[in-house]
């Protein structure tokens, strides 16, 4: 937290309070989610949850492209590419769907919270343009894709080279497993909303899972084959780009 100024941090403190007395206030007991489809206090709820993330994403994207004008290109690239693939949807189960989400490629050349501002800002753009989500649901809608899935993939991506495994099958299982657990989340959460008369939530998830798995995890091995492509022409066309975000001295 040193390298952020007085301001900064004032407006990343603020997120964090706001969110926690959001959630406290709301009963939790009660991918792209539909509109309409949660119940108003989720959407408070998951909605609290991510706004720390998108503070935080919004100072370190502003710091990046300061330090770092050429970076810029690659930042756009990273949002055309979680809006084109999130937005090929295939029909999964009533109230939600199944596609790629794109937010590994951001999570690895950016980290998690500027991966949650370019995942936001897709998502408002396909309820509005697409109908695909809803603006009630983006809350859930980008925790589970900008946020819970960027995280997996940054902290396998990471373990990853401490570990040595070979780069790109290191994004690969970094990014394919990113993409599985953004739907797990997703499980979660319509199982936290609707949960089953016999056996309660962890039922209802089991449910979720069960008609999500057979579309999801082809999209997930393809999520990370495509990943891995994008990356192999970013360090051959935009070699400059990806020193200044240092890709290569952490690799």
């Amino acid at each position: 937290m040193n390298n952020y100024s007085k301001t900064e941090k004032s407006f990343l403190f603020s997120s964090l309070v706001l969110s926690f007395f959001v959630c406290m206030a709301v009963d939790s007991s009660a991918m792209h989610i539909m509109e309409g489809y949660l119940p108003v206090a989720h959407c408070f709820v998951w909605g609290a949850i991510c706004l720390p993330f998108l503070v935080l994403g919004v100072i370190n994207i502003k710091k990046t492209v300061n330090n770092s004008p050429k970076t810029l290109m690659i930042l756009a690239m990273s949002g055309a590419f979680i809006f084109v693939l999130s937005s090929l949807k295939i029909p999964s189960v009533t109230g939600s769907c199944s596609h790629m989400t794109g937010t590994g490629l951001a999570a690895i050349l950016f980290g998690v919270a500027s991966s949650s501002v370019l995942g936001i800002i897709v998502l408002i753009f396909q309820a509005i343009l697409l109908a695909h989500g809803g603006l009630t649901t983006l809350g859930a809608n980008t925790f589970s894709m900008a946020i819970a899935g960027p995280i997996v993939v940054y902290l396998l991506y990471n373990l990853g080279k401490k570990l040595k495994i070979n780069k790109k099958l290191n994004i690969f299982i970094a990014a394919a497993l990113g993409d599985l657990l953004t739907y797990c989340v997703t499980a979660i959460q319509l199982a936290i909303a609707y949960p089953s008369p016999t056996g309660g939530v962890g039922a209802s998830m089991v449910k979720f899972l069960a008609v999500f798995a057979p579309t999801q995890v082809p999209l997930a091995i393809i999520e990370g084959i495509l990943t891995v492509l994008i990356i192999i022409g970013l360090e051959s066309y935009a070699v400059a780009e990806l020193e200044e975000l240092n890709y290569y001295g952490e690799v």
